[in-house]
Order: structure tokens, then sequence, then C-alpha cells
């Protein structure tokens, strides 16, 4: 039997303001296996990246539980959850999360470095390569176009080869020739190191190339395709 790396329990998020609690996601359940590729489908609202933000430790559930390569996340502190994002976890932010002060290069060197990697600008440099960016090395997150920033937080979670990616519409702000070579990167990192590959997305030509689909609706597992990804 493989190994369970993402398990999720009875999981649940409600956020409180002066009107009242709204509930985003409610007692989603389910397992995913080292080495498969998932994508997270639904309506806009319907909770997608919320969950992926659960997933990755990024934000703390009002109910249930996630275990991320068998820890428990809610048994780590902040440092703790971060610690363990950058010792398994690569994430791409729909919103790219670039730092602006540092360039191109130095923000995919950042990880690298942060675990002590000594080759982190070599690697860095050709992770950049592969993505399309070789003549962008030097260049500023705000002298880069929407496309540009997306590579560029691609190529960041891509260069630890982490053992889990998580990615949250990784295409979104690519074109379609670009987004299909960004695709077929993440299927090699999936195919040639056997990392997890969990993505958010609303392409379904994307999701139709994942082995399993979770669609939720309003907040909850709409269905889970096919088999053996189903609610325990």
């Amino acid at each position: 039997m493989s190994e369970i790396v993402i398990d999720v329990q009875g999981l649940g998020k409600e956020v409180s303001d002066a009107i009242g609690t709204l509930t985003i996601l409610e007692d989603i359940t389910f397992t995913i296996e080292a080495g498969q590729t998932v994508a997270i489908v639904g309506a806009s609202g319907s909770g997608k990246s919320t969950l992926l933000g659960l997933l990755a430790g990024l934000d703390q559930p009002t109910a249930g539980s996630v275990r991320l390569a068998g820890e428990l996340i809610a048994g780590l502190d902040e440092d703790g959850r971060a610690l363990l994002r950058a010792r398994k976890v690569g994430f791409v932010f729909q919103s790219f999360q670039l730092l602006p002060h540092l360039s191109a290069l130095e923000n995919v060197m950042l990880p690298l470095e942060l675990q002590g990697v000594s080759e982190a600008r070599a690697r860095s440099m050709a992770m950049l390569g592969r993505v399309g960016l070789a003549e962008r090395l030097h260049y500023y997150p705000k002298t880069l176009s929407g496309g540009e920033q997306q590579r560029v937080a691609l190529a960041r979670a891509f260069v630890t080869l982490p053992a889990v990616l998580l990615a949250d519409e990784p295409t979104g702000s690519l074109d379609a020739v670009t987004g299909e070579g960004i695709m077929d990167l993440m299927f090699e990192l999936n195919r040639d190191r056997g990392s997890t590959l969990v993505l958010v997305t609303h392409d379904l030509g994307i999701a139709a190339r994942c082995e399993r689909r979770i669609t939720l609706a309003a907040g909850r597992i709409a269905s889970i395709d096919p088999g053996p990804l189903r609610p325990v």
C-alpha cells in the first residue's frame, strides 16, 4: 500500500465578523497518496484556495485535522509549520507573493539558501531557464509582467524539488503555450521525482491530466473521482 502523504479528516473552516459566522469549508475528508496528481476543482467561492492553504498549514482550521507528510499540522507552532513547508512543500500562490526587493534570481534562490544549499545560485539559474526566464534573472518583480512573475513563483516552488507541490491556479496568468509548458514541467517533477502534485484549477483540461479530481461545492466535497480517493 502506498504511503499516505496528505490525510484530511473532518476539516472545517469558519470566519466570523460583526454580521455573523460564515462557513467556508465543512466536513472535508480525504487522503492523498505519495506521488499522486490531484486537481481540486469547483465554482468560484467553493473553498478551493482555502482548502489548499489549510493543507500547507498557512491557515488553521476551526474543525478537523490535516496530517502532512506524517506530521499533524495542528500539533506544530508557526515556526514548526514553516519548517515543515521548507522541508517538504513547494507552494505556488495565486498572487505570486514575490519579495519586491529581491530580483527574480534572488527570489528563487531564497528557499535554497534557507536550506543551506551550496549550489543555490546555479540551481536557481537553471530553473529560471527552464521556465523561460534566462534573460530576466536580475529583473525585479515590478519590472516583470504578470506572466513572468507567475513563472518566477513557479520556479521558486520547483527549485527545492519538494515532496509535495501545492499550486493555486498555477497557469492563471500565463498564455496557453507557456501554461502548457509549465504544466509539463509540473508533471515531469511528479514523474521523475515522485513528487505529489495538488493543484487548484478552473481549467478542466489541466484537471483531466490529473489522476484524481476533488470537486467542491459550497464548501463541501461534491465528488472525488475516480475511486481510490473517496471520502472515508
